[in-house]
């Protein structure tokens, strides 16, 4: 009776409506004359005779045999927690028994306890009391709406006839004031009302108290950031008059370091008055407008010798007039025949709300003589959705048209249907990213993810000037699929060194494939090691491997291996095309420098596909500047 006279007190002192927290393990801390209940009776028994110090100095410590007693049929259930037969001192012996009278607690036999300990010279007797499971004989909603309950998680059933554990009580009490605090009373407190106690088997209700009900008031910039409140209520999803949102406050951190013009000094601070929260924001100005310029130097591969030059030339435009808005310019001459440009544009917060509109442009072109000259032209919109979460959903429209480049001729040389052909494909997919690195631009922890994939039909179109007898047997209308993703992890080893691991890939499936359908893989964005788009592909992946050694906020020198599979197809003859696992070599540094971001790679690469092995004959260099404004 004293044992669950106890317990009923514990109990109640639970349902005094104590906040939900996680239980640990640790010795309760009472002062004199303060009854803690349930705590393993470790005090009362007598500590192990001291030895004397001539003793201890003859004597190496022994370890000590743990011999554990306890009725019999807590017995069968003291050996399923395997309990340490020898400890190594006397203190451990002490944690050893503490555990286990937690570990009985926590699945139910909340009476157990240590009621006896005795010592001698290499042996440890402890007398455990195991007890009775204790039950819920049911948990009633007391003042909770059902709904609140529901996305809580309860249900009546896992609280009726089940065992008493601690843990999911206390997992109850943090869902609901999760629920509470995403509701708009950030104050609320839940505990436990009517406890009755009948044998073993514990009764009561839910009970909510909501506390005052707090509205967001404003967001408030502390900082020299030139952003406008009005885009970060809506990005942050945090609108005045709406009522407090833990969730959201929490996220804002993280979905604030993915804005790339924003620096993020500490995290945001809450204050709270007259049932009002008004949000500080500590942001500093960062430059984010981008003009990079990059030349490359590649052995020739037209036949003539010397060297050729290569081209990129990157403008990105961020936070236009401190609305968020971005407008971006890639051009790049990957080799003596083609070209590629991407335009893009991104509008947040349309029509006053957190979705963000964005579209791209992507033009690339081929010519040269050997029957594979083509344009293509890829526009895309898409719509996305920031989630609470640092998430970003997205919805996209894709059409990618692409036509043949053929002269007079190359007309009469056609002995049948040219490795390129006159297409356009239609899709509609979805995406999703997340990011939590620490900085954008130099991350030295975290991860990014991003997936995507997509369904259409593709058309292949007749060319007025091919013969209509090379498309006899051809499928003109068929279903294609494409997928990407791509992961990367960052591990700060140090204060200055950073280990990189990124995966990457895509996919595109049809039944019947053209290169230009193709992805083109290779060189310094994607493949370093070899030269731009070198390869043609269907599907591929890629794995790096990079250690950075930080020497100043900007600043790192580098070594990579970039390991790929893929499956390649020759750029002549669509039906040669074989597994190949090309690898990239190399090292390279980034400095801060007067004019802006100085980088410079050397790589070496690896393929048996191109019958190209790691010599200095075959490597690439790259180098640029990146100009920050």
């Amino acid at each position: 009776m004293a044992r669950l006279a106890t317990l009923f007190l514990w109990i109640c002192w639970l349902a005094l409506g104590l906040r939900a927290g996680p239980l640990r393990a640790q010795t309760p801390d009472a002062g004199p004359g303060v009854a803690v209940p349930n705590a393993p009776r470790l005090a009362s028994p007598p500590l192990p005779p001291p030895a004397s110090p001539a003793a201890a100095v003859r004597r190496p410590v022994r370890p000590r045999v743990l011999r554990i007693e306890a009725e019999p049929a807590g017995q069968a259930l003291v050996r399923r927690l395997h309990p340490r037969p020898t400890v190594p001192d006397s203190l451990t012996a002490l944690r050893t028994v503490r555990e286990l009278v937690l570990a009985l607690q926590a699945d139910a036999y909340l009476t157990a306890s240590a009621d006896d300990m005795r010592w001698s010279r290499d042996t440890v007797r402890v007398h455990l009391y195991v007890g009775e499971q204790f039950r819920w004989a049911y948990l009633h909603n007391g003042n909770l709406g059902d709904g609140l309950l529901t996305r809580a998680g309860y249900r009546e059933k896992f609280f009726r006839r089940t065992p008493w554990h601690p843990a999911d009580w206390v997992a109850l009490q943090e869902r609901v004031l999760t629920e509470a605090e995403n509701q708009g009373y950030p104050f609320a407190t839940v505990g436990l009302d009517s406890v009755r106690l009948s044998g073993h088997d514990i009764a009561g209700r839910v009970v909510l108290k909501r506390g005052p009900v707090v509205y967001f008031d404003s967001l408030q910039i502390v900082g020299t950031s030139k952003t406008q409140k009005r885009f970060l209520n809506k990005y942050l999803q945090i609108i005045p008059g709406t009522p407090y949102n833990q969730q959201r406050v929490s996220a804002a951190a993280a979905l604030l370091r993915q804005l790339p013009y924003v620096r993020l000094r500490a995290e945001p601070e809450v204050r709270f008055a007259r049932g009002r929260a008004r949000v500080y924001l500590l942001l500093d100005e960062r430059s984010a407008n981008q003009f990079d310029a990059i030349v490359g130097l590649l052995p020739n591969t037209t036949g003539g010798s010397g060297v050729q030059f290569t081209g990129d030339v990157t403008v990105a435009l961020r936070n236009i007039r401190g609305g968020g808005k971005q407008l971006g310019l890639q051009w790049r001459k990957v080799d003596a025949a083609s070209q590629l440009l991407d335009l893009s544009y991104l509008h947040p917060n349309i029509f006053g709300t957190p979705l963000e509109v964005g579209a791209t442009f992507n033009l690339y072109k081929q010519n040269n003589t050997q029957n594979n000259g083509f344009l293509t032209l890829r526009p895309r919109l898409q719509v996305t959705y920031p989630t609470a979460r640092a998430g970003r959903l997205t919805f996209f429209a894709e059409q990618r048209s692409s036509r043949l480049l053929l002269d007079s001729i190359t007309y009469a040389s056609l002995t049948g249907l040219p490795d390129n052909v006159d297409s356009e494909y239609t899709s509609y997919g979805l995406g999703y990213s997340r990011a939590n690195l620490d900085d954008l631009f130099f991350p030295h922890r975290g991860l990014y993810m991003s997936v995507q994939g997509g369904v259409g039909t593709k058309n292949i179109r007749r060319n007025a000037a091919i013969s209509e007898a090379y498309y006899d047997g051809l499928a003109l209308r068929t279903t294609q699929y494409s997928f990407g993703g791509r992961a990367e992890r960052y591990w700060a080893l140090s204060r200055q060194a950073v280990l990189l691991v990124r995966l990457r890939g895509e996919g595109l499936f049809n039944q019947q494939l053209f290169l230009n359908d193709m992805f083109r893989l290779g060189g310094l964005n994607s493949l370093r090691g070899f030269s731009e788009n070198q390869f043609y592909t269907n599907a591929y992946g890629v794995g790096t491997v990079e250690f950075r050694q930080f020497t100043g906020p900007e600043g790192y020198v580098f070594i990579f291996a970039d390991q790929a599979l893929l499956q390649a197809y020759q750029a002549t003859d669509l039906t040669t095309h074989a597994l190949d696992q090309p690898t990239g070599l190399g090292a390279g540094l980034s400095f801060r420098t007067p004019a802006g971001l100085f980088q410079f790679v050397y790589s070496v690469g690896r393929s048996e596909f191109l019958n190209t092995s790691f010599a200095l004959t075959n490597s690439k260099i790259h180098f640029g500047l990146t100009s920050r404004f």
